[in-house]
């Protein structure tokens, strides 16, 4: 049959990603509790295409991740890159795939327990002279407005907000880049709020997080530097974007901060 994708393309006007998007598929990923959890990611696959090349082969994405079905974690992402940039004879290639990742969370007066999830991913990159890996986890927070706590008489308004926190690590002696656990970038993102979110709360729970919070305020902007600067002491983390938003309780938009740090000198 005629291989159409393959055909010469006269317009020389080459495509920085083509692919598939929107592909669910089981998956297995780290668990520092359970070694291993087993979840559904959705990919995102590309890879660049040549002026010269008419299109790409869209079934041999789904080929090439049949074949990596298997754990999905920093260090087997490149093998999946490799693998899409030798089967479509591409200069670079992309892979993102989102996941849920559950925790059992413990109430904490009642000791209640119940599962939360958590939206994270993996974004890797791999062309010529470029091999990276970006892990993303988007925290939901509980965040106390200070300025309304200073000049109300009582109370003061909160809302749920999110903190999205996406790192890439320093590499070892071997080239791979250290593991940072999902787990500690949640413990980060909760510290750095006004108190966590939790899946189940009794009522003596339910007293004990809103005085958390209230002997917590904390703006948008508060967060964001709280998280950065638990980032800048740890000597894993080459690079991160911390993004915090608020679905504001008392107006009818969002605010939101944001920032993005790299380590100068390697560790």
């Amino acid at each position: 049959m005629q291989d159409v994708q393959g055909l010469p393309d006269d317009r020389e006007i080459a495509l920085d990603r083509v692919g598939v998007a929107g592909l669910c598929h089981p998956i297995v990923v780290l668990d520092r509790r359970s070694e291993k959890q087993r979840t559904v990611g959705t990919f995102e696959m590309s890879v660049s295409l040549p002026r010269e090349q008419k299109g790409t082969h869209m079934s041999r994405f789904v080929e090439v991740l049949n074949e990596h079905h298997g754990e999905v974690t920093m260090r087997t992402v490149p093998k999946i890159l490799r693998d899409l940039q030798t089967r479509l004879d591409a200069s670079s290639a992309r892979v993102e795939v989102e996941f849920p990742y559950f925790l059992e969370r413990t109430a904490p007066v009642s000791g209640a327990t119940a599962l939360m999830d958590y939206s994270c991913a993996f974004i890797g990159e791999l062309s010529e002279d470029e091999d990276d890996f970006v892990l993303r986890v988007r925290v939901p927070v509980t965040s106390l407005c200070p300025c309304s706590k200073a000049i109300s008489e009582r109370g003061a308004h909160n809302q749920r907000g999110y903190i999205t926190i996406s790192v890439r690590t320093q590499t070892d002696l071997d080239g791979d880049p250290q593991l940072v656990w999902i787990e500690e970038l949640i413990e980060v993102a909760e510290q750095s709020a006004s108190a966590p979110v939790y899946p189940l709360l009794k009522r003596p729970d339910e007293a004990h997080v809103t005085v958390q919070a209230y002997d917590n305020p904390v703006f948008v902007e508060d967060m964001v530097r709280n998280v950065a600067r638990r980032l800048q002491d740890e000597p894993r983390v080459h690079w991160f974007e911390v993004h915090a938003e608020n679905h504001e309780s008392i107006h009818n938009h969002s605010a939101f901060a944001q920032v993005t740090w790299s380590r100068s000198e390697p560790q």
